[in-house]
């Protein structure tokens, strides 16, 4: 038996909402996955996601902790470019 793959569904922050609002107003969490075709995971993240921020966006439900990750990443990916570059402006310094 083969598994057959879901094909990747955007939605929009309006039905999210809507999605929320009904878990928020009772509705059981299996029967909008059932009724909607969700994900239980899709659902579960936008419940958790609107509830703590109000919104749906990664980056607006990002711990500062998070934040601070990801600005040190780009920082150490800044910093390695510009070593790579002075690493090879001493190796043609060099050779002249």
């Amino acid at each position: 038996m083969t598994k057959t793959r879901r094909v990747r569904r955007n939605y929009t922050d309006e039905f999210k909402q809507q999605m929320v609002q009904l878990y928020n107003n009772g509705k059981p969490r299996s029967e909008i996955v059932r009724e909607y075709d969700l994900t239980p995971s899709a659902l579960g993240k936008w419940i958790a996601y609107y509830n703590e921020t109000g919104s749906f966006k990664e980056q607006d439900n990002r711990t500062d902790e998070e934040n601070r990750l990801i600005e040190l990443e780009k920082e150490v990916r800044q910093l390695r470019m510009e070593n790579d570059i002075l690493k090879q402006a001493a190796l043609i310094m060099g050779r002249k």
